[in-house]
């Protein structure tokens, strides 16, 4: 199973730059880096980056992140991916860009 992550074009380059992340500030806050599933992501673009540009979908495998990735209850008792580890460009699957077309971010095609 795939999950996702939107980073900052400079929290992008910064991982590909040092091999690792610790994530965005509110991951630094909160202890852990926060993830969505397909599902979960659109509303989480919608509430953390409404109007932000230059944003990068990244995928990782859930099941490669082993027993660091807890399932833990978020936004109305639902759900959300919380990897408590630093994020490794080797777990990365793939990045796309998260282009602000008329105040939306286009989402590729997740299925």
């Amino acid at each position: 199973m795939l999950i996702y992550k939107i980073f900052r074009t400079p929290e992008w380059d910064a991982l590909q730059a040092d091999g690792s992340t610790l994530g965005a500030p509110v991951d630094l806050s909160d202890g852990f880096i926060h993830f969505s599933i397909a599902a979960q992501a659109e509303e989480t673009a919608l509430k953390h980056f409404a109007d932000v540009d230059g944003l990068w979908l990244i995928a990782v495998d859930a099941d490669a992140l082993g027993e660091h990735l807890r399932w833990e209850p978020s936004r109305g008792g639902e759900l959300f991916p919380h990897l408590y580890r630093p994020l490794l460009d080797t777990d990365v699957v793939s990045a796309r860009p998260l282009p602000l077309v008329d105040g939306l971010h286009r989402f590729p095609d997740m299925g």
